[in-house]
């Protein structure tokens, strides 16, 4: 028998990357699992990418919370709720445990999930739950997740954790170029030029061409002052998350500051470098089937030097997307 599971996860890019393994392990450990996922609609690509969510469900908050209560607004909101009222789960599961998915997980039908007062991010959202569940705090945000996952629906999992992307990485062949991302959502997270300098040297030193990403003007502003002087190196347009996925899936490596896309990297199974100066990355390291390094601490960035080692130790591994192959 189908067990119906809705999943209350909207935002944002690195936390949802984060969740699909857990996704991954319900698939594996729940026979017949018919899994759905709310999510904020400008990441409504990503539950998509795993093979085993049915339906992706998008909800437009960040959008809505501007202008609360116009007409418009509120007609998107009652068709919000009229589509899930018209649904019947047999878990609701919250894997956000914040006020803000509390307002979602309160419109849906089902048995619902989430963490307890301890365990929560903001410890109010645990009242709303029909079933709570403790998960210590500081784990690794893919291991919290599993956890919980675990917990809800009953099983023990096992082994590293599987992202679930091959619809993304199947039949890639790896290309000899460098991804990087020097931009972050805040100017803190920012690394010297001088180093990203160092860094673009030692890799075309090693045949690979550079591939900038940038998600807005000061973005791309920021990233083609970086590639002056480097002629094989191209400052990629905005693209939709389904391209910036491909281009990563078919990159030899890629190096970039703490954010999203630099997570998302690693779950496609690329050799990939997270450079953290304004985080930290006890609760959320890069993870992932090939090469990863975490480097930096919170007020405490990683020198030019470990960055280079780290980039040559994982120009050394043969690692590849599941599904890819390394030219010889």
């Amino acid at each position: 028998m189908s067990k119906k599971i809705l999943i209350v996860r909207t935002s944002s890019l690195g936390d949802l990357v984060h969740m699909l393994p857990a996704m991954s392990d319900i698939a594996a450990h729940v026979p017949g699992a018919q899994i759905d996922w709310i999510v904020e609609e400008n990441f409504a690509e990503i539950p998509g990418w795993h093979r085993a969510i049915r339906e992706t469900i998008p909800v437009a908050h960040r959008r809505w919370r501007k202008h609360w209560w116009s007409a418009e607004t509120r007609a998107a909101r009652a068709a919000l709720r009229r589509n899930l009222d018209a649904r019947q789960y047999d878990i609701v599961l919250d894997m956000q445990a914040l006020m803000k998915s509390i307002w979602l997980v309160r419109q849906t039908h089902g048995l619902r999930h989430g963490l307890d007062m301890r365990s929560a991010r903001e410890p109010l959202a645990s009242l709303f739950y029909d079933v709570k569940h403790t998960v210590e705090f500081w784990q690794p945000a893919v291991t919290r997740q599993r956890k919980l996952a675990a917990a809800a629906l009953g099983y023990t999992y096992e082994g590293p954790p599987d992202f679930g992307l091959e619809r993304i990485t199947d039949g890639v062949e790896i290309q000899p170029y460098a991804v990087i991302m020097p931009s972050a959502s805040r100017d803190d997270k920012l690394w010297p030029e001088e180093d990203w300098h160092k860094v673009f040297g030692r890799l075309r030193e090693k045949g690979l061409s550079l591939k900038l990403l940038s998600g807005s003007p000061a973005e791309t502003a920021r990233a083609q002052k970086l590639v002056q002087g480097h002629p094989d190196a191209e400052v990629l347009p905005r693209m939709s998350l389904t391209e910036v996925a491909k281009v990563l899936a078919a990159a030899r490596i890629m190096v970039g500051l703490d954010s999203g896309l630099t997570h998302l990297s690693a779950g496609l199974g690329r050799p990939t470098i997270g450079i953290y100066k304004a985080s930290t990355p006890v609760r959320t390291p890069l993870e992932g089937p090939a090469y990863t390094a975490s480097l930096g601490e919170r007020g405490n960035a990683p020198s030019a030097e470990t960055v280079l080692s780290a980039v040559d130790q994982a120009l050394a591994t043969q690692a590849v997307p599941l599904g890819g192959d390394v030219p010889a």
